[in-house]
């Protein structure tokens, strides 16, 4: 019997963050001590823990779907993409330099001891751990430097359920090819395959459930309908599949590419229009820079595309605009990285639209914070995680103590959450002239309405009796 349950994947996006906080959920209900984990994250969707430490966005759901603090040990380490061939690693919370320096597999030697120890640690600490993979355990040209899907389920003898995607099909040509990638003992782990995303009548299935047992042995133990409830992601795709829809406008918000924390946007609904082109700002009655893990970069795309003068344009307009983290960085006069922290040592000008002047800084913030807004009198409440130090010149009216500034309607923030903030959410689409969307079901409420749809898709009896 396995204290540790596995979900894993064919392909990214196969919802494999998704099932692993249902299941988490699910146990909680029944009264199980159960807590997840995900040895090594890939995401620029971060969070901080009541402690102070940084991980993945999507592990910090799923603890609040197993009813648990938040702990780094469900995810030891987070890289944090930066470029195409560079990523930061933190490695349990902490930004790593010297980790961050070293090839893909150069890494694993260093990070496995730290996988290891948080596996253990946290199976020592509960009844249940449940444990998502990355990507696919079937890359073969990255099986020498796994540390986060066969190897961990090797590590905690764990039982393994694969999902496929079934709405994007090829759902069973996906789940034979992945079980015929992996060793003999791999499969001996493998003990059941998840349908995911599925539309329609379930019976026009047969017989390729039971085609595919036969070639693997093992069943089809679950097929679970494609949800409309949300949950913040780590890769981003929310900001793919979301358009501004409706006439009475909408807020655009820049699709940097090293964008980071997507979710924290999600309280808008579909006023959220993401732009990448000048034309795509025309009409926007709010503008919003989001968060970057290279903002000199992004600030250098920005000015590239188009939408750097387009944002200064509507600025000159009267239009609200808002920088969050690495947006507000850019719509300062200087960004200064002496250190060499986002891989450049030259000083940049910002947009100038708030007399700010950031240096990046070698030790990165992480911290809860709650603060009040000078402006408006409302407390609000948020996470921090930057490198950057920001000055205040004397042509910005610092709001609260380097977190919040404005000058007229340009407005800048290190606090990652803002508009999660009910009361200010309210305040910034009176700003721009928009009616509030329909409010978010609670995260706890999705959760809960999550279990039960994904417990009904399962065959429950026999999932619960791998433990």
């Amino acid at each position: 019997m396995a204290r540790a349950i596995m979900i894993q994947g064919c392909t990214s996006s196969a919802g494999k963050s998704y099932l692993t906080a249902a299941l988490c959920r699910i146990l909680a209900n029944e009264g199980v001590r159960v807590a997840p984990f995900k040895a090594q994250n890939m995401s620029n969707n971060a969070g901080v823990t009541p402690a102070g430490l940084e991980m993945g966005r999507a592990q910090l759901v799923q603890a609040q779907a197993a009813r648990v603090v938040p702990d780094v040990r469900m995810n030891p380490v987070l890289l944090k993409p930066e470029a195409d061939t560079r990523s930061q690693v933190v490695l349990l919370g902490r930004a790593s330099p010297e980790l961050t320096t070293l090839g893909w597999r150069e890494r694993k030697p260093h990070l496995w001891p730290h996988v290891q120890t948080a596996l253990h640690s946290l199976m020592a600490d509960y009844d249940v751990v449940v444990i998502e993979g990355a990507g696919s355990p079937a890359e073969i040209n990255l099986r020498g430097s796994d540390i986060v899907n066969m190897r961990v389920a090797r590590e905690a003898g764990a039982a393994v359920l694969l999902a496929a995607d079934i709405d994007r099909g090829g759902a069973f040509a996906h789940l034979l090819g992945t079980w015929h990638c992996l060793t003999p003992v791999e499969r001996l782990l493998l003990k059941g395959f998840i349908l995911n995303r599925f539309r329609g009548d379930a019976g026009l299935l047969s017989p390729a459930p039971e085609w595919l047992e036969e070639q693997t042995g093992v069943p089809t133990v679950g097929v679970v309908p494609m949800l409309d409830i949300p949950l913040p992601e780590e890769d981003g795709f929310w900001a793919e599949k979301t358009h501004a829809s409706g006439g009475n406008g909408f807020v655009a918000i820049a699709r940097l590419p090293r964008v980071s924390n997507l979710d924290e946007f999600a309280p808008l609904g579909t006023l959220a229009r993401w732009v990448t082109t000048p034309a795509e700002l025309e009409g926007a009655r709010a503008t919003i820079l989001p968060g970057s893990k290279s903002s000199a970069a992004d600030l250098g795309w920005l000015r590239a595309c188009g939408l750097a003068a387009a944002v200064s344009r509507a600025a000159q307009a009267g239009v609200p605009v808002l920088g969050i983290c690495g947006g507000l960085q850019m719509l300062g006069r200087t960004l200064s990285d002496p250190h060499g922290i986002e891989g450049g040592r030259e000083e940049v000008p910002g947009l100038g639209l708030l007399d700010l002047a950031t240096t990046f800084a070698v030790d990165k913030t992480t911290r809860l914070t709650t603060c009040t807004d000078a402006e408006t009198g409302l407390h609000l409440s948020g996470y921090e995680i930057h490198h950057g130090q920001t000055r205040t010149g004397p042509g910005v009216q610092e709001l609260a103590p380097e977190l919040l500034w404005r000058a007229g309607n340009v407005r800048g923030t290190y606090l990652h959450g803002l508009l999660e903030n009910p009361a200010y959410l309210e305040r910034f689409l009176d700003w721009a002239g928009l009616t509030q969307p329909e409010a978010l079901e609670s995260l706890d409420a999705r959760l809960d309405a999550i279990a039960v749809r994904v417990r009904a898709g399962l065959n429950w009896d026999f999932v619960r009796g791998l433990l």
